[in-house]
């Protein structure tokens, strides 16, 4: 569902401000919904109350919208109970928290529970994401709470605990142990964060790996894994990256299906351990083995090296304990390598980002975060097949500032990933979204142009090869891919494949060593305005002309009204348009546009325009006519809304002398949502009414502004008398 202009930028404006007092931070989370964990729990400690949430309330609708929605009958029988009606002595965490905590229910969230597998291998993360000091006992209040990374910022969820149940069951979650309970409460919170339970049907491991650790993943298909893959797993493991895998489905039918050696197709797997082992008959060779983990708690590999087979009676004493190996059905089994490469498909690694970890012996990536958006009409241009619309995609500048301590192969360069997220497409799943087609390119920017953080134009592109991009545009929630380049300038361009589709998202480059991104054209510019020389010399013909019907309509005060200009106005355009532009295809200007005109040129203040004043505005009219007549190439009386941003461009080097400014994307968007008919047009009207309400808003600030340092101070009053006048 597409934000209004004033929702979606007020908030991205509250967002950078909460930021900048260290809101969003590991130390410092953002509250979900606004709601404080200490002070719920102490107001319902001090009125002897258990919480109940009511921002996901125990009903249906956080239960689903569809399978599990109002006409379901999966629902019916579903009873919303406390852990202390479920059980006697309910536990937060019985005996610390581990994989066997962790058994699928009746939702198809396997890639959300592989991911929480993976967690409970490194508790400097598992806490973080799950606060320890919650029970059952001492200080409790029906209320918990939990941390996820949510799109640049750590989130704080607070949740109540009502589970729902089906004859005294948990229906989703639940833990091997039946009094313990973190594992339910994470998945509800989860759920919450996406808007219900059943929002959370369906995904990619790496989604809830890189929610829990702020992390960035990298896929591997196992027809095209490197030769040092095993390394790579070793290594990734050592570093507290979390990892899972999984074996496509290429019949639908079949998802979730299990094959004959026990393992089952479209499935998410942990990968839990990586180890090497020396069996007694084989004197020199060691054998490599992955260990994995099915969320199911049941359903395992049979094959060689499972929990009863006779490759075990071949390992020391000592080296079972090393490798933890029991004979249990509770979803964990060991495999061997290669074994592991022939059944599965795909393995994606989730590594860790510099705030993951505070050990200074786990790796550590610097990450630079922009967000961005895509709108309709303005910057969703699509793919580089689009080239007319290409362009005007949100455009970041990539420095590359350090080469590689240790170039592979010997080659010079610098090392980095980009990952290209779209968000909140999970959590509208209830209005239909899906994911976008998403993919980004990269392009080496010219040196003479370093340091211009102008948006790049349609004829870069069109004369430009790209230097690297992602390997496919893809239908996942991040597309993310390992570059080498020498070090220098790039513009990395995030584009749907088809234009038009309007989201939001974030894109973040990790590097070993330094890097900057930022968004071009990340600023608002204003010069402070130069009053315009007075014209010498003769009228002209056009200017008596004016002058006449102007002292007919204005009368003998010669100073007209809003609804008098807008005669004079729709006269004079009239007139040239029949005479001169015969492809302007005008119906004239409307009450509010003049309004707007008489309140950008009113020097005095009495709302109303003298003829001085007018002649102004009309010289203004004339230049943006001729821009207008430029860009309606095709003689339709209207503009494409991709070009607005060039046309706007033109306008201000116009003025540049007596108001010049440049614009940020942000504002291109806003432009085009309140100017931009419903099939992205924009008319000479409305073309005109833009550019006067964007000089009459810089001007007012000007005013406002007496020591240039570009910021003001304005009360209640002062801001409503701004902007209810321009």
């Amino acid at each position: 569902m597409p934000y209004t202009p004033s929702g979606f930028f007020c908030d991205r404006l509250i967002r950078e401000r909460e930021r900048r007092d260290g809101e969003g931070s590991l130390n410092k989370p953002l509250r979900f919904n606004s709601q404080d964990f200490g002070v719920l729990r102490q107001e319902c400690l001090g009125g002897k109350t258990l919480f109940e949430d009511e921002s996901f309330p125990a009903t249906v609708e956080s239960l689903g919208f569809k399978e599990l929605g109002h006409k379901s009958n999966k629902v019916k029988n579903i009873v919303w109970k406390r852990p202390k009606e479920i059980c006697e002595n309910p536990q937060f965490i019985v005996g610390g928290a581990s994989r066997t905590d962790i058994c699928q229910g009746d939702l198809g969230d396997c890639w959300l529970l592989a991911a929480i597998a993976c967690l409970t291998l490194n508790e400097k993360l598992l806490y973080r994401v799950v606060p320890q000091e919650q029970s059952f006992s001492e200080g409790y209040g029906g209320i918990f709470h939990f941390q996820f990374w949510r799109y640049g910022d750590w989130v704080d969820v607070v949740i109540d605990d009502r589970i729902p149940t089906f004859n005294n069951q948990l229906v989703f979650t639940k833990s091997a142990e039946r009094n313990e309970f973190w594992s339910a409460l994470l998945e509800k919170a989860y759920a919450k964060l996406h808007g219900s339970y059943e929002a959370l049907k369906g995904g990619n491991t790496t989604e809830a790996m890189e929610d829990f650790t702020g992390g960035v993943t990298e896929f591997y298909e196992m027809k095209e894994a490197p030769k040092e893959l095993y390394k790579i797993m070793k290594k990734a493991l050592e570093r507290g990256s979390l990892m899972g895998c999984s074996i496509d489905s290429l019949v639908p039918a079949r998802f979730e299906t299990r094959t004959v050696t026990g393992l089952v197709k479209g499935h998410a797997y942990s990968v839990t351990a990586v180890e090497e082992c020396k069996p007694s008959q084989h004197k020199e060779a060691k054998v490599r083995l992955v260990r994995l983990r099915n969320p199911w708690g049941q359903v395992e590999w049979n094959g060689p090296w499972s929990d009863n087979s006779k490759e075990w009676a071949t390992l020391s004493k000592s080296e079972k304990e090393k490798l933890q190996h029991q004979s249990a059905e509770d979803g964990e089994f060991w495999m061997s390598f290669e074994d592991f490469k022939k059944n599965y498909t795909k393995i994606e690694i989730c590594n860790l980002t510099p705030d993951a970890l505070e050990d200074d012996k786990i790796h550590k990536w610097t990450v630079s975060v922009n967000e961005g958006r895509w709108v309709r009409g303005c910057s969703a241009g699509g793919c580089r097949n689009y080239p007319d619309t290409f362009w005007t995609n949100p455009q970041y500048r990539l420095r590359l500032l350090e080469e590689d301590d240790d170039p592979e192969d010997n080659e010079v360069g610098c090392t980095f990933v980009v990952a290209l997220m779209q968000k909140n497409r999970r959590k509208e799943r209830k209005m239909g979204a899906n994911l976008f087609t998403i993919g980004f390119a990269i392009y080496e920017v010219p040196k003479e142009m370093h340091g211009n953080k102008q948006h790049m134009q349609k004829d870069f592109f069109l004369f430009s090869s790209s230097k690297a991009r992602c390997k496919s545009y893809i239908n996942l929630r991040e597309v993310t891919q390992r570059f080498r380049l020498t070090p220098g300038e790039y513009v990395i361009v995030p584009s749907t494949y088809e234009p038009h589709q309007e989201g939001e998202f974030i894109l973040r480059v990790f590097s070993e060593k330094r890097n900057t991104s930022e968004e071009i054209e990340n600023r608002i510019e204003a010069d402070h305005p130069v009053p315009a020389p007075a014209s010498a010399g003769e009228e002209s013909e056009e200017d008596q002309q004016f002058r006449t019907i102007f002292q007919e309509i204005a009368g003998e005060d010669m100073e007209i009204t809003a609804n008098e200009l807008k005669n004079v106005l729709n006269r004079v355009i009239t007139k040239r348009e029949s005479e001169i532009d015969k492809d302007l295809n005008t119906e004239g200007f409307s009450l509010e546009s003049c309004r707007s005109m008489i309140a950008l040129m009113d020097m005095d203040g009495t709302g109303r325009l003298n003829l001085q004043e007018f002649r102004h505005l009309w010289n203004k009219i004339k230049q943006w006519q001729g821009i207008f007549k430029h860009y309606n190439a095709d003689q339709s009386g209207s503009i494409n809304s991709y070009e607005m941003r060039n046309a706007v461009n033109d306008a201000v080097m116009c003025l540049v002398s007596r108001s010049g400014f440049r614009l940020n994307n942000q504002l291109y968007d806003i432009i085009t949502m309140r100017y931009a008919n419903e099939n992205m047009n924009i008319d000479f009207d409305s073309f005109i009414s833009c550019l006067v309400r964007l000089e009459a808003m810089f001007r007012a600030f000007q005013a406002f502004d007496q020591d240039g340092d570009g910021t003001i101070r304005l009360s209640v009053l002062e801001w409503l008398q701004l902007t209810m006048y321009a």
